[in-house]
């Protein structure tokens, strides 16, 4: 049986989804001051004031701090000579091997928060789906993206 992934994603990338759970928690935010105002004009119960607030913190807690460590913790990735094999999840961890014979092509991408921890996500096109290895340094995912390329070019000669 094949050991767990060892490689780990970057440090930066908890840092970049806890930026993006802070964004995620402004739309909760909003409904929150929604609930409020309408409060006073409608002239509703004050407790509807505390239920909005207490459901806000507690959104903006999870997406902000704990989705974002577990998911780091968690996040573990491995490229061998036959297959790539991710590991990730916050309450179910799914293992997943992509065969380098099914690589179709490899991507590196990067969005604006990305590019300002300089972190990009690689991704590995298969005819069936697309696996992501997000938040890795700039230089791990470029030589990953090449070396990804021609282990799935080698294992297509093969064939």
């Amino acid at each position: 049986m094949l050991s767990k992934p060892q490689k780990r994603i970057s440090k930066r990338g908890l840092t970049v989804w806890k930026i993006s759970g802070a964004l995620h928690s402004l739309i909760p935010f909003v409904l929150a001051i929604g609930a409020i105002v309408l409060t006073f004009i409608f002239d509703w119960p004050m407790w509807i004031i505390g239920v909005a607030l207490i459901i806000f913190a507690l959104y903006a807690y999870l997406a902000i701090k704990v989705f974002p460590t577990v998911r780091w913790k968690r996040w573990r990735y491995e490229v061998r000579e036959n297959e790539i094999e991710l590991q990730h999840g916050i309450f179910i961890i799914k293992r997943t091997l992509v065969p380098m014979i099914r690589v179709q092509h490899v991507d590196t991408h990067q969005g604006p928060i990305l590019r300002k921890y300089k972190l990009a996500t690689v991704t590995v096109s298969t005819a069936a789906t697309v696996h992501e290895i997000p938040a890795l340094d700039l230089e791990e995912a470029e030589e990953l993206r090449f070396f990804i390329s021609n282990l799935a070019r080698v294992a297509v000669d093969d064939v």
